[in-house]
């Protein structure tokens, strides 16, 4: 199934977009799954980051 997309029409006629119409592709289930938990495990490693950092910087600050 075709999957519909609106896009910025700069030709100044109607509404302003057209509907564009993208080939179906269907991902490998494998692929789209090892995808979706990297994404995961990227957004874990980014909040574990910025509370280390929020963490150490009160540390710093506490000992003057």
């Amino acid at each position: 199934m075709a999957d519909q997309v609106k896009q910025k029409d700069n030709k100044g006629s109607g509404n302003g977009y057209s509907t564009l119409k993208r080939k179906g592709r269907k991902c490998n289930g494998f692929t789209s799954k090892c995808a979706s938990l990297f994404k995961e495990q990227r957004a874990r490693i980014y909040i574990l980051r910025r509370c280390a950092t929020m963490l150490l910087c009160s540390y710093i600050q506490g000992d003057d």
